[in-house]
């Protein structure tokens, strides 16, 4: 079976809430969800999810290839852009094809992907988060009082500018999931929002009243000395790398003991997810992938002896996309559809309507121009 051409979709995820972070909003809760379809010349097709917009510099790499050559294929979409760059948008449409590569491979198996790569139980433990910082208080626990139910005993919170809010919400999501937990883990996200200046004082302030399993990229992402500085100075694990695109990116961040839980970003595919997982558990670190439209990332997990826990942002799929998986007892329960589980229903894609896009000016994708730079947290 040969690799013989790619068709790119765009479908859109309605979150039936305003979604973002201290960075911005989508006040809308409509985004695009882009698709992409990779064909071959047996009459199976690869489903990748996640942004490409690089794909006509990338395919040529896998055009007339074995897709279950996966991890080579993997490093020959690398090499091919080596020299004209290969990070952000680029890394991004490697991660998507590198997806529908492992969605054929297993389709190819006829078994689920989690079978493919390995593992031997369908659950992945995972933790609930609302992308909640546009949410009012009232809003917050109505939308965590949904995760209940479902088994979860922990919880993301997004925030960064205001420490006397962020406390206050760490504390009522905490008391939502006390039904499941006499501790519920409790994930507190600044994304970025702090200056190395200002990080391990306000951290230490939310620690003395509420207690968190992590500090989520209290700095920048490539701020080795800083994260370091907050990793000695707190008590909770400090939790960073999905916004890094590369091995070279993690290792001074492990060399200098600068980071607890290891992160990676789902939209960079799942062979990246394998070696970075591969390299934290070098290091004895756990790893935790953030989540994404359909969870795609969670069959890698599933077969990652280091894996922690994995973030859940919806409790609802993309328009057009059918997933055979169910979140429940506290995580996602695996289907056994060969592949993904994810089956792409393009008439209904095609009747959807726009969206207001993560990108837009005032989306968590643009970062103001003052963040991280006060030098006290500004009230909301």
């Amino acid at each position: 079976m040969r690799i013989t051409g790619y068709r790119s979709l765009s479908t859109v995820h309605r979150w039936g809430r305003p979604v973002g972070d201290v960075n911005g909003v989508v006040a809308g809760g409509v985004t695009e969800v882009p698709v992409v379809l990779l064909e071959t010349d047996g009459g199976l097709t690869g489903v990748g999810l996640g942004g490409h917009a690089d794909v006509h510099r990338v395919f040529p790499a896998l055009e007339g290839q074995d897709p279950r050559a996966v991890t080579s294929l993997y490093d020959r979409m690398l090499a091919h852009v080596f020299k004209s760059g290969h990070s952000g948008q680029t890394f991004g449409t490697i991660g998507a094809l590198d997806m529908a590569l492992w969605d054929l491979k297993a389709k190819m198996a006829q078994e689920p992907l989690w079978r493919t790569l390995g593992a031997a139980d369908r659950f992945v433990p995972a933790y609930a988060s609302g992308l909640d910082y546009a949410l009012s208080d009232t809003e917050l626990v109505a939308f965590y009082e949904q995760w209940a139910p479902r088994g979860f005993t922990g919880a993301k919170v997004k925030g960064g500018l205001d420490v006397e809010r962020d406390v206050r919400r760490l504390a009522a999501v905490r008391d939502v999931l006390r039904v499941n937990s006499v501790r519920p883990a409790l994930m507190y996200d600044v994304n970025e929002a702090w200056g190395h200046h200002q990080a391990v004082r306000l951290a230490r302030q939310v620690e003395e009243r509420v207690d968190i399993t992590w500090i989520e990229e209290p700095v920048r992402r490539w701020d080795v000395a800083g994260h370091r500085a907050v990793a000695a100075g707190i008590r909770a694990a400090v939790a960073t790398g999905e916004n890094l695109t590369g091995l070279e990116h993690y290792r001074p961040l492990l060399a200098a003991d600068a980071v607890g839980v290891v992160q990676t970003g789902s939209v960079w595919g799942i062979t990246h997810f394998l070696r970075v997982s591969a390299l934290a558990f070098g290091h004895s670190l756990p790893v935790s992938p953030v989540g994404y439209n359909a969870n795609p990332v969670a069959h890698a997990a599933a077969a990652v002896p280091n894996h922690l826990v994995s973030e859940v942002q919806d409790l609802s799929f993309p328009v057009g996309l059918r997933v055979d998986q169910e979140i429940a007892d506290g995580g996602i329960v695996l289907g056994d559809t060969p592949g993904l589980g994810i089956e792409v229903d393009e008439e209904t894609i095609a009747a959807q309507t726009a969206s207001d896009g993560w990108s837009v000016l005032a989306g968590p994708h643009v970062r103001p121009d003052d963040a991280g730079l006060r030098l006290v947290p500004q009230a909301r």
